[in-house]
């Protein structure tokens, strides 16, 4: 019997590690710890790792390492992306996981982080012969992907993620009118490769890929009355009218009400605020109507890569 796989997502906002059977057939889940480091908090737009999300990073990763020693994983791959690729002490970071725990983080750049968010969104199954736009919101960067179950015709990544976008234009809240117009504008300017890569195709959907998309989702279903369990779905569709009502209320909303709120997990409170309304600006501007999540994101994409 082949060692289970494990594979670390570590994100701005979250660390995730997935550790699944080696089997390339059927790989089956393990574990999925996934752990709200907050490695960007305070620091994401000066370029640098806090002393506090310095240390919650490192213990996570002892965590991390403590699971995989109680499955006995044999091969490993330690994915990092927006916060470590851009802070001045990342490298610091990276050299002391490999000392307290052997474990050695690569950094990849937008366009690996991209290529392996298509792959676990196409393993999830939403994808079809039309073309789609997934958009991954992080909190250090967003990626764009257009493209169907064939390929990819268009990708790439801007250093736009919610934790980046909330410490610049979400410091009153609820979010004024004036801040929603200059993120807006902001948009406009750095978002102009996406508007001309979409110019002459018809997307047909957008597809969040995990993170604010499986809020989205749990709060709508929740408020139906419905019972949700996110580990039993790979991918869903939502409801279009529902997810702008949705998303036009968490905009206007305060932090006491989407506190409140069943399904929003304490780490996406604020964040939900710029992930809606980029969301929201992306589907106005490229007139795209169906919306629909996907569970698999850029960790299952590397679980298919290692398991190919």
């Amino acid at each position: 019997m082949n060692k289970p796989i494990a594979v670390m997502d570590l994100g701005t906002n979250t660390f995730h590690l997935l550790i699944a059977e080696n089997n390339p057939d059927d790989p089956k889940e393990l574990l999925h710890l996934y752990e709200p480091v907050r490695l960007g908090k305070g620091g994401i737009n000066k370029g640098i790792i806090q002393p506090d999300a310095f240390e919650r990073g490192i213990n996570t990763m002892q965590k991390f390492r403590d699971n995989m020693d109680r499955f006995n994983v044999g091969q490993v791959k330690a994915i990092a992306t927006s916060a470590l690729r851009s802070t001045s002490n990342g490298k610091d970071f990276i050299a002391k996981v490999k000392q307290q725990t052997g474990i050695q983080i690569e950094v990849i750049d937008g366009e690996r982080e991209a290529g392996y968010i298509y792959r676990g969104v196409k393993a999830s199954g939403c994808l079809s012969g039309d073309n789609s736009l997934i958009i991954d919101i992080g909190g250090g960067s967003v990626e764009f992907i257009i493209c169907n179950d064939h390929g990819i015709s268009w990708k790439q990544s801007f250093e736009i993620g919610a934790a980046r976008l909330m410490e610049r234009y979400h410091e009153v809240d609820p979010i004024s009118a004036e801040s929603v117009s200059e993120l807006q504008g902001y948009l406009d300017q750095i978002l102009v490769p996406l508007f001309e890569a979409a110019k002459d195709v018809h997307i047909q959907k957008l597809i969040g890929s995990s993170g604010a998309f499986e809020t989205f989702a749990e709060v709508m279903e929740l408020e139906k009355g419905h019972h949700f369990d996110l580990k039993a779905i790979k991918s869903m569709e939502l409801n279009t009218e529902e997810f702008e009502e949705l998303t036009a209320r968490l905009i206007s909303s305060s932090h006491d009400e989407r506190a409140a709120t069943k399904g929003i997990i304490p780490l996406r409170v604020d964040m939900i605020v710029v992930a809606s309304l980029i969301t929201r600006y992306v589907m106005d501007r490229l007139q795209i109507y169906q919306v629909a999540m996907s569970m698999y994101s850029l960790k299952e994409g590397v679980l298919a890569e290692l398991l190919g």
